[in-house]
């Protein structure tokens, strides 16, 4: 039988989850948690099967509590369930060590189906994503820029291009409004560009947005 954690900032989001997987089978048990910090804390207190994780929640994100989860409990599965599309996190996420990606979009059925494979020791990527996998795989493919990017360089950058300040993005990352200047003068450089508005371009022009 699996016990899960969902790990959501949104209690309505973590209600319907709730909902989908009451009645599906070798459900046992359904915990949850509304931040990263209390992800980890009932991580570190109870033995849970499959840890269905946001990305973007408030202060700690999902990408770092997957992080330390794998440090943690290395062997946990950790199945991503989050709003952004493939194309801006899943590949940098299964390296991370998550067991799985979907989007919020995705049927029931398919979210059912994920939980009880990634409980069993597999992986769970839908066939577009194994495509890109593949695909990252061929030396021959050159690496994007925004690839060079490390984690948190990334989240800062798909922020900032989704129109954020610098105010905005220190006060929902809890960082220093310096700090995040200076993640933003090193995203520009690695990424080759000039401003916010290359920045901007950049992000639409490969789907980031």
């Amino acid at each position: 039988m699996i016990k899960i954690l969902i790990a959501d900032d949104h209690a309505i989001v973590r209600k319907g989850l709730k909902q989908i997987l009451a009645d599906a089978p070798d459900i046992a048990s359904i915990d949850e948690a509304g931040s990263g910090q209390a992800a980890l804390r009932k991580v570190r207190e109870n033995n849970y099967n499959v840890v269905l994780l946001d990305i973007s929640m408030p202060g700690m994100s999902g990408v770092d509590v997957l992080k330390q989860l794998k440090t943690e409990r290395p062997k946990l599965p950790v199945l991503i369930l989050t709003m952004h599309p493939e194309e801006q996190y899943a590949v940098r996420i299964l390296k991370a060590g998550a067991s799985g990606y979907l989007t919020k979009e995705s049927a029931p059925d398919e979210l059912i189906s994920a939980i009880q494979k990634v409980s069993q020791g597999g992986k769970y990527i839908s066939p577009s994503l194994a495509e890109k996998l593949a695909c990252d795989l061929d030396s021959a493919v050159m690496q994007p820029l925004h690839e060079r990017l490390s984690d948190r360089e990334y989240q800062i950058m798909t922020m900032l291009a989704s129109g954020k300040s610098t105010k905005e993005i220190a006060h929902e990352l809890s960082l220093g409004m310096p700090t995040v200047s200076t993640y933003r003068f090193r995203i520009l450089l690695k990424m080759k560009l000039k401003n916010n508005a290359e920045l901007i371009s950049y992000a639409i022009k490969n789907n980031l947005l």
